[in-house]
């Protein structure tokens, strides 16, 4: 049986804002083995950057994590102090945001970005570092990585720019790695090789990896679990073939019709209205609102996650009586 890495239950993590106190996550609950792909999926807004950011406790102002568990290999990360958090942030868990733009210091170069993160965390000299960073470079696919290693962020294509944040973020081999919807603002050229890059290192490294995205397609070539997040709330988990072929949330049917195929024969359907305001969210399922299958009891009691089948959970009060679409292809 896989060994669990991360577990969390639970989570509520709130922004105190002056208009109001947004739930940002509200009972998140997610499991994460070594060594497996995991994926967090939903809309903007539906708590999958909180998710990383709270794992990391790296929440930014005015976000407070209010209640519930994070572990990892078995340590209570909410009861660490930020010292020994520091400790585990490169060697033990990293991330790649999403804009590498405004994730890498304008002001240093490539090499200065990776050895300070690389001597900060391993007992190696100035010299030492530089090498590491150098091999990195090269694992992530950059050529000249000498010529790479001079550069500012500046200097580089969004493409190249990413892999350096795949670097940074890989150059103490953690355990870990939160992919925070790696490919956005890339061609679809880049976006393949990005994807590409990150199942192959995973496999190098031996990583567990939580792939972040709003995007079924990229979660179908990746994960192979998913959870599936709405307004903060788990509302489906299943090993990636069973959410496709069988979903039981009409949320993640939703989520499915939304995704391009090759032998599409009809208009992709878009899911009517938007997220709701996390400050009021709607009683409930948080989900009614925009879900066709609604029904009262929908509109005045909120659905446990229940079991469906093995490891297939839903938060959903007439999955039993529904037959949702899948997609095989």
């Amino acid at each position: 049986m896989a060994r669990r890495l991360l577990e969390i239950s639970d989570l509520r993590t709130y922004f105190f804002t002056e208009a109001g106190v947004v739930k940002a996550l509200d009972g998140m609950a997610v499991e994460v083995n070594e060594g497996e792909t995991i994926g967090l999926v939903g809309e903007s807004g539906s708590g999958k950057s909180v998710t990383a950011q709270s794992t990391l406790r790296i929440v930014p102002r005015p976000g407070r994590i209010v209640s519930g568990s994070v572990k990892f290999d078995g340590e209570d990360l909410l009861a660490k102090s930020e010292d020994e958090m520091r400790k585990l942030r490169g060697p033990k868990m990293a991330i790649v945001f999403q804009d590498p733009t405004t994730s890498l210091n304008p002001v240093y170069t490539v090499e200065k970005q990776l050895t300070d993160i690389i001597m900060l965390h391993r007992d190696l000299t100035k010299e030492e570092a530089r090498k590491s960073a150098l091999h990195i470079l090269e694992r992530v696919g950059i050529q000249e990585p000498e010529k790479r290693l001079k550069a500012y962020p500046h200097e580089l294509s969004g493409g190249m720019k990413q892999r350096v944040a795949i670097a940074r973020a890989l150059s103490c081999e953690p355990r870990l790695l939160f992919a925070d919807e790696p490919t956005t603002n890339l061609d679809v050229t880049i976006q393949a090789q990005v994807l590409e890059l990150l199942k192959q290192l995973q496999k190098e490294f031996g990583m567990s990896m939580v792939m972040i995205t709003h995007d079924m397609g990229i979660i179908a070539d990746m994960a192979e679990r998913v959870t599936v997040l709405y307004a903060g709330k788990v509302m489906e988990v299943a090993d990636t073939v069973t959410l496709f072929t069988f979903p039981k949330h009409p949320y993640t049917e939703a989520l499915l019709k939304a995704v391009p195929s090759v032998a599409q024969t009809r208009a992709l359907e878009v899911i009517p209205g938007n997220i709701p305001n996390l400050i009021e969210p709607p009683s409930g399922c948080v989900f009614h609102p925009r879900c066709k299958y609604a029904k009262d009891i929908c509109m005045k009691e909120v659905p446990p996650l229940e079991k469906v089948g093995e490891g297939h959970h839903v938060a959903c009060h007439r999955w039993r009586e529904l037959t949702l679409e899948g997609k095989s292809s």
